[in-house]
C-alpha cells in the first residue's frame, strides 16, 4: 500500500480536534498504521498512539508527533479549511482548526513509517513512532508516560521529534542547547466584592484590581529583568462579569510565563506572586487572590553530541546552507518529557512551510512579522509542498542516522 500523504494531509487539516479528543484523528493513524503492518497500540493517556517496527539487533529510535488542535477560527481561505467545531474544557462551543501545524506532524511521521518500512534492509534496531494528544495542554506526553508508555514500548536511545515554522520551505532550523523556553500556565483569580453598578463604594472591584494587575505585570519583563535575559510574561485571558450594571465578585486572568532555566522561572515566579498579591490588597481585597498553576513545562535542551551529529546528517542528506540556528524560542514544547523520563539524549528541530518566495520578499522588506502567519495564528497554512516531503525526509534521515546498519 502506497500512502497518499498529500490526500491525508487534507484530510486532517478538515477534520481538527481538540487536547484529550482526537479520536478520529487516533482512528486514522490507526487505519494506516494497520495498512503498513506496524503493530500499534491505542487510548494510550487517553488518545494517544504508539506503534513499533522491531528490526533486528540495534538502537532504540523514538519518533514523535503531536496530532492535537486548536480553538481557533480558520481564515486561510484554503479550499480544504476547517470548519469544525469542538467543546472546550468549560463546555463552550468553539471553532477547532490546525493552526500550529500538528496535522503536518502526523502525517509526516505516517511517510517516514512508510519510508522506513519499505528499506528495512539498510537499518537495523528499533522504531517506536509516537502518535501523542494534548501537547497545546502541556499534558499529552506526561499522560501516556503516566499510562506506561515508557513500559508498554522498547525504552529509547534517543527521542527525536520536529515541528513545522514559519521559515522558508526546505530549511531546517535547529540549535544545541535550550531549544525551547520553559513555561507555566497559571491562572489568577482575584477576589472582590460584587455589587450595584451604580453604587461602586460598596463592592471591591475586581474589574479594576485586575486591570491594575495586567498592566503591573508588564513590568517585570521590562523593568526587572536584566535586557540580556529572556522572559515573557503574557496574560492572555480575562473573564469577570456578565452584565455592563453589575459590578462581579471576582476575575480570573490566565498566564502563559516563559523562561530559559530554572532559575528565571523561580525569579519570574516570585515577581508575578508578588505584584499580584500586593495588587490585591492596594485594591482593598478582603481575601488573597487564588493562584494555581494549571501547567509546567520544562526547557526543551537538545543534546549536544546527538545535535552535532544530525547536523551533519542533514547537511550530507539536504546540502550545506539548509540548516541554521534559528536561535532559541520562545514557545515551549512537552516533547522533552519522554527523553527526562527515560534518561536519553533528545533532539528537536523546526522544519520550514513557507513558500520560499514569498519568505524573501518579506524579510527584504522587513514584514516578516507582519506578513507571514506564524503558528497560532488564524492565518497559519503551510504551503503543502515541498513542506511535506522536507518533513518526511527529516524524519527519516534522523532515524536512520541514529539507527544501526545491518551486518552481512
Amino acid at each position: 500500500m502506497t500512502l497518499d500523504l498529500e490526500a491525508i494531509y487534507v484530510d486532517l487539516h478538515r477534520h481538527p480536534e481538540l487536547s484529550f479528543q482526537e479520536t478520529r484523528t487516533a482512528g486514522v493513524i490507526a487505519q494506516h498504521l494497520t495498512g503498513l503492518g506496524i503493530e500499534f497500540e491505542e487510548g494510550i493517556g487517553k488518545t494517544g498512539v504508539a506503534g513499533v517496527i522491531r528490526n533486528g539487533e540495534g538502537p532504540v529510535v523514538w519518533l514523535r508527533a503531536d496530532m492535537d488542535a486548536l480553538p481557533v477560527p480558520e481564515q486561510t481561505g484554503l479550499e480544504y479549511a476547517s470548519t469544525a467545531r469542538g467543546t472546550d474544557p468549560a463546555g463552550n462551543d468553539v471553532p477547532v482548526m490546525h493552526a500550529c501545524g500538528h496535522d503536518m506532524h502526523v502525517t509526516a511521521l505516517l511517510g517516514a513509517l512508510e519510508r522506513l518500512v519499505a528499506t528495512k534492509d539498510e537499518w537495523s534496531g528499533t522504531i517506536v513512532a509516537v502518535f501523542q494528544p494534548a501537547e497545546e495542554y502541556g499534558a499529552g506526553s506526561q499522560a501516556m508516560i503516566a499510562d506506561g508508555v515508557l513500559d508498554r514500548f522498547p525504552k529509547p536511545d534517543i527521542v527525536l521529534g520536529q515541528h513545522v515554522t514559519p521559515l522558508p520551505a526546505g530549511t531546517i532550523g535547529v540549535r544545541s542547547g535550550t531549544q525551547m523556553a520553559a513555561s507555566d500556565g497559571i491562572t489568577v483569580t482575584l477576589l472582590g466584592r460584587g455589587g450595584h453598578g451604580s453604587r461602586p463604594q460598596a463592592t471591591i472591584d475586581p474589574v479594576v484590581m485586575a486591570a491594575a494587575t495586567v498592566m503591573r505585570l508588564q513590568t517585570i519583563v521590562s523593568r526587572e529583568v536584566d535586557p540580556r535575559d529572556v522572559a515573557v510574561v503574557t496574560v492572555g485571558s480575562i473573564h469577570a462579569g456578565l452584565k455592563n450594571n453589575i459590578i462581579p465578585a471576582e476575575a480570573k486572568l490566565e498566564l502563559s510565563l516563559r523562561y530559559p532555566d530554572d532559575e528565571a522561572r523561580s525569579r519570574v515566579l516570585e515577581k508575578v506572586e508578588r505584584i499580584v498579591r500586593a495588587e490585591a490588597q492596594a485594591s482593598g481585597a478582603e481575601e488573597p487572590p487564588v493562584i494555581v498553576t494549571d501547567h509546567t513545562l520544562p526547557p526543551t535542551i537538545n543534546d549536544v553530541h546527538a545535535t552535532a551529529r544530525l547536523v551533519l546528517a542533514f547537511d550530507a542528506a539536504f546540502g550545506e546552507g539548509t540548516v541554521i540556528d534559528p536561535g532559541m524560542f520562545t514557545g515551549s514544547e512537552d516533547v522533552s518529557w519522554f527523553a527526562r523520563e527515560a534518561g536519553v539524549p533528545l533532539v528537536f528541530w523546526f522544519w520550514g512551510g513557507v513558500d520560499p518566495r514569498k519568505f524573501a520578499e518579506a524579510f527584504a522588506a522587513g514584514t516578516v512579522e507582519r506578513d507571514i502567519p506564524t503558528n497560532h495564528s488564524p492565518f497559519f497554512a503551510p504551503v503543502l509542498q515541498p513542506t511535506l516531503s522536507r518533513g518526511v525526509d527529516a524524519l527519516v534521515v534522523a532515524a536512520r542516522e541514529f539507527l544501526g546498519t545491518p551486518t552481512a
